[in-house]
């Protein structure tokens, strides 16, 4: 098992490294990130995914920017520039996910809090690597912390997730993963069911992956069979993550989980959402306005490279979509479980009650 899927190399001036996702389960790569453009291609084509991921890609991606200019020669002001153009080149590789906007942005609060003067750059890429190993590392942490919680309220019985939400898209244990192994951890045993999540079949590849790499049987399953399978009563409560949550509850999360959280509805299953605090934007009142990202078509007609749809068939590939708060029993954050799923009770459990 990896035991984290990005890492960074050497000092200020070195490199990302991170596992290229496309390729599991056949096989195990690392793509080496040198310059700001093959961090940002990266993220967009999902080499490194996950919300929390591809926030802490985007915190070593300005490092990787500070880096550049170190190389350049350039002198402060000018390294300056470029970092801050940089900044604006990572935290937009992705639209939906608010983690990669949140850490991209925490690194430039942290350049605007330095001492004013000139500033080596060398001084400011030294920071800011020191700024993203904080944010990996609290990531770890919080992840910890979101298993922990979450063991405590999920149900007894077996389990199902959508998409992948393990280590592999975050910097230590996961979010709706962590909820699961703890469980398993702590001795229990139940069903775990995995949705396939198509269209790039995260769950089949990647949760799957995850679980048999960590000796825990799981069941891959079309994500048109969940209502049947719910409806069979093997499945005791879902558990998945998210990308975006607003200040109402609502949760963007990949293409699918809507429509799981409708079936579990209907059979009377409790729904939970994982998430760090950081996934929040209570700068958003729904999600009605939260940007939804549309990939490629192929991904659709070319599932995994392979023709699946006549030529010149059209495809519609939203990546993500939204879940009403009136869905979700809860949501796990490192902070506790946010249950019911209100505005008050939000901000309650995040500490940001006026």
């Amino acid at each position: 098992m990896i035991p984290t899927s990005l890492r960074w190399v050497g000092d200020a001036t070195g490199h990302l490294k991170l596992v290229d996702q496309t390729l599991l389960p056949a096989r195990i790569a690392w793509v080496a990130c040198h310059d700001v453009p093959t961090v940002v291609e990266a993220i967009k084509s999902l080499r490194v995914r996950g919300a929390p991921a591809i926030g802490i890609a985007g915190a070593y991606g300005m490092v990787v920017a500070a880096g550049e200019a170190v190389r350049a020669g350039m002198p402060t002001d000018k390294g300056m520039a470029h970092i801050l153009a940089r900044a604006e080149d990572l935290a937009t590789a992705r639209p939906t996910a608010v983690n990669l906007r949140w850490a991209v942005e925490r690194c430039v609060r942290a350049i605007d809090a330095m001492p004013p003067g000139t500033i080596p750059v060398r001084g400011i890429a030294d920071m800011l690597l020191a700024e993203a190993r904080a944010i990996h590392d609290e990531d770890r942490r919080l992840c910890e912390a979101i298993g922990r919680h979450g063991a405590d309220v999920l149900p007894h019985g077996g389990v199902l997730t959508h998409c992948n939400t393990g280590a592999l898209a975050t910097g230590g244990a996961g979010t709706a993963l962590a909820v699961i192994t703890t469980a398993w951890d702590d001795g229990r045993r139940f069903e775990v069911f995995a949705d396939e999540t198509r269209p790039l079949f995260q769950g089949a590849r990647l949760t799957a992956w995850e679980l048999v790499q960590r000796g825990i049987p799981v069941t891959v399953l079309c994500d048109s069979a969940a209502g049947h399978l719910l409806k069979t009563g093997r499945v005791a409560g879902c558990v998945v993550g998210a990308d975006r949550i607003t200040a109402n509850g609502d949760t963007a999360n990949k293409i699918g989980t809507y429509a799981l959280a409708i079936l579990a509805e209907a059979h009377g299953v409790p729904f939970y959402v994982a998430a760090p605090s950081s996934t929040f934007d209570l700068s958003l009142d729904s999600g009605d306005q939260i940007p939804i990202e549309e990939r490629g078509s192929l991904e659709v007609t070319h599932p995994l490279g392979t023709p699946a749809a006549p030529e010149g068939a059209f495809a519609f590939n939203p990546a993500f979509d939204v879940t009403p708060a009136r869905l979700i029993r809860g949501i796990i954050t490192e902070h506790g479980v946010i249950e019911p799923v209100t505005p008050d009770r939000i901000r309650a459990v995040l500490g940001t009650a006026s």
